[in-house]
């Protein structure tokens, strides 16, 4: 959990789902970062509702189908989503604003106050997973 804030103690996100670990995250920030992670994961969800939610690193939100398909962090002045293939996607309305330099990931930084483009977010969430799904296709070819 963030730092000074224990929604949950350590026994109960031993045995908690990960679904239960992201719904405590968005519920101890309350505050604008919560509200955006949950729609973010609302759309997320509704993007891929095939999507499985994951806890990782001792506390990041992941969603993930066929790998992962991008990761939810919570900082003071941003929520940061990281798609782990995000340098691989086509990004026509210029989401990613972040991590532009790398040769795998890329970012898109929400701060307070952002519009969420849901359209174009869901797009590249799809994308994403289908990215995932052409890579595995493969992988499992080559082992045939």
């Amino acid at each position: 959990m963030t730092k000074g804030t224990r929604t949950m103690d350590k026994m109960e996100s031993k045995t908690a789902t990960p679904s239960a670990l992201i719904d405590a995250r968005i519920a101890e920030l309350a505050d604008w970062r919560g509200e955006t992670l949950a729609r973010l994961r609302a759309l997320v969800k509704a993007a891929d509702p095939d999507i499985v939610e994951a806890w990782k690193w001792r506390g990041v939100p992941v969603w993930e189908h066929d790998g992962i398909v991008c990761t939810g962090e919570t900082y003071k002045a941003v929520v940061k989503l990281t798609f782990a293939r995000g340098a691989s996607l086509e990004d026509p309305a210029g989401l990613f604003n972040s991590s532009l330099d790398g040769n795998t990931r890329r970012a898109i930084d929400f701060r307070e106050g952002d519009v969420i483009h849901e359209a174009a977010f869901k797009a590249l969430i799809r994308a994403a997973v289908a990215l995932n799904g052409a890579a595995r296709a493969k992988s499992r070819s080559k082992k045939a």
